[in-house]
């Protein structure tokens, strides 16, 4: 036996990836402020691997529905191409101050963010359809599936939607959930996600679960 492995246990995989790209003091100061303000943001895992996706798509055009203090908002701008734009959507606006001044904290002019105040189901019908590369939901889980409608007609040839939150604590996978609302929301996404002959889903167990679909090119 390993001594090493007797004596401190075998590593916590979740502990790992979770420190694997820790917070940068900008992003641990907003993340603090999150939850003075009541506002659950992305896992450091999570915001790593928005930022990955927005760097593999080159996004220039981003939807984020759902900016809370900016904690995801800053992990997609530093993954988008240098001109991209990111257009933020959350009804709060307490959010959109805190938000607002980390990008600017962060070095993104006013130009890179467009900050938008009100219910998401009311705003993406005005977005251009088929001019994003990336739509990223953090939101009311409820309305994830009408989202998911919605999201989809925005993206381009390639671009991907995904969804937050989508594991729910296990949750999605227990038949005595079935009931619940909320689970059954994030079932029916992610029942949608798989079926349309559109998209390539995928289940990414990070932080609280991300469901990813790519639209064919």
């Amino acid at each position: 036996m390993n001594s090493e492995t007797s004596i401190t246990g075998p590593v916590d995989l979740g502990d790992f990836i979770e420190s694997y790209l820790p917070d940068d003091e900008l992003l641990a100061a907003t993340r603090a402020r999150s939850e003075e303000l009541g506002c659950r943001p992305v896992s450091c895992a999570t915001g790593a691997a928005l930022g990955f996706l927005a760097a593999t798509l080159q996004a220039r055009a981003v939807v984020e529905i759902g900016t809370g203090t900016g904690v995801s908002g800053l992990h997609l701008l530093r993954g988008m191409a240098l001109d991209g734009v990111l257009t933020t959507i959350d009804l709060e606006p307490e959010f959109h101050r805190s938000a607002r001044r980390v990008f600017l904290d962060a070095g993104f002019p006013p130009g890179r963010t467009r900050l938008i105040m009100g219910r998401a189901l009311d705003v993406l019908p005005r977005l251009t359809s088929g001019g994003y590369d990336l739509v990223f939901a953090d939101a009311a889980r409820l309305e994830y599936p009408n989202y998911f409608d919605l999201g989809v007609q925005l993206l381009r040839p390639g671009g991907v939607i995904v969804f937050h939150n989508v594991l729910t604590d296990g949750r999605i996978g227990d038949p005595m959930a079935r009931r619940d609302p909320e689970v059954m929301a994030l079932r029916e996404v992610a029942r949608a996600a798989r079926e349309d002959e559109r998209l390539r889903p995928a289940i990414i167990p990070v932080g609280d679960g991300l469901l990813a679909a790519a639209v064919g090119s």
